[in-house]
């Protein structure tokens, strides 16, 4: 098989194997572990180290069993990591706004506030695989939110992965750099209080942006500005003007 072939096929073991779980407990004895503490030990490496330290037998380790033992529980590294994504991200923020862009809003920052707690989920989410139970229950509830618009199925799922693009760029940067914006006007400071001349917007706008605490809010921005664009859609396919609602 090639490397894409397996790749392949473990994607689709780990949608079997998350989709094949229970929701409740298998009758018999009650097993030593469970595939909840097993992905909690797994999430704390991640959180802790990054997700590269993530391995079978870190995990034992930290349980305090042995590698072959939680193969009982959890056939391969492809299934550890959709059981650390399912987990990481939780159930979905409840959504209970008429407005969708108020909605859409919070669930944009839903899913800010789970990838800034666990980094290392940017990597899972833009890897090539099948959601899982959690996860396509963060799709149902963002759709939800788009009941009542005049959109597509597909532009649904559009306008979706686009806040979750925007997200995931933003968590990956921060986890990286921290605050950007910040960090870049700190460095920048003496340079541009020599070179403004030279750089006027450049100072300029960092100046700005200082002034009135719109450092670092890239995330609010780029959400007001999507979400603007779908309500510019939908009063045109509406004949009327955008509106907040």
């Amino acid at each position: 098989m090639t490397e894409g072939e397996v790749d392949a096929a473990s994607r689709v073991a780990a949608a079997e194997f998350l989709w094949a779980q229970p929701p409740g407990r298998k009758p018999g004895p009650k097993p030593k572990y469970t595939l909840d503490g097993i992905a909690e030990a797994a999430i704390a490496i991640a959180d802790e180290s990054g997700l590269d330290e993530v391995t079978m037998q870190r995990v034992a380790d930290r349980l305090g069993t042995t590698k072959m033992a939680l193969y009982r529980y959890v056939p391969g590294r492809a299934e550890l990591d959709a059981v650390m994504l399912d987990t990481g991200l939780g159930a979905p923020v409840v959504v209970d706004e008429e407005h969708w862009r108020t909605a859409l809003t919070m669930w944009a920052d839903g899913v800010h506030v789970r990838a800034l707690a666990h980094p290392w989920i940017v990597e899972l989410v833009q890897r090539p695989h099948t959601p899982g139970p959690g996860e396509l229950a963060w799709f149902e509830a963002g759709l939800g939110a788009m009941a009542a618009l005049p959109l597509r199925g597909g532009e649904k799922l559009d306008l979706l992965t686009l806040l979750v693009g925007h997200v995931m760029s933003l968590v990956r940067q921060r986890a990286s750099a921290g605050a950007p914006e910040q960090q870049l006007a700190a460095s920048l400071a003496a340079i541009l209080v020599t070179r403004a001349e030279r750089y006027p917007r450049t100072a300029s706008a960092f100046a700005e942006a200082g002034d009135d605490g719109a450092l670092d809010d890239a995330l609010r921005f780029g959400v007001d500005r999507v979400l603007a664009g779908v309500a510019a859609l939908v009063a045109e396919r509406a004949g009327s003007s955008p509106s907040r609602s």
